[in-house]
């Protein structure tokens, strides 16, 4: 009795945990996106952070981010060394 009882719900259970997972990855997607703006710093000649910097997002998006505009040098944010590394991403504005 507990074997057909199993044979017939677990199929059942599968199908309901996969559609519920369904809505909830398309409803994170939707979610707003809490951003934390980021400070993002040209490369000097030494290829250390230079003093020019601007506001940048870590999410990513179709552009990276630059200084002073779409046209100026790609800008990075540091790492845990201080060092300008890490990717950022023009915000979306």
């Amino acid at each position: 009795m507990k074997t057909e009882f199993l044979k017939n719900v677990i199929p059942f259970a599968v199908v309901t945990l996969g559609i519920s997972g369904a809505f909830v990855t398309t409803s994170m997607q939707k979610a707003p996106k809490d951003l934390i703006p980021e400070d993002g710093y040209a490369l000097n000649p030494q290829g250390g952070c230079s003093d020019s910097k601007t506001s940048c997002d870590t999410q990513e998006t179709d552009y990276v981010c630059r200084i002073g505009g779409l046209s100026g040098p790609q800008a990075f944010g540091k790492d845990e060394d201080d060092r300008c590394v890490v990717k950022l991403w023009k915000p979306d504005n």
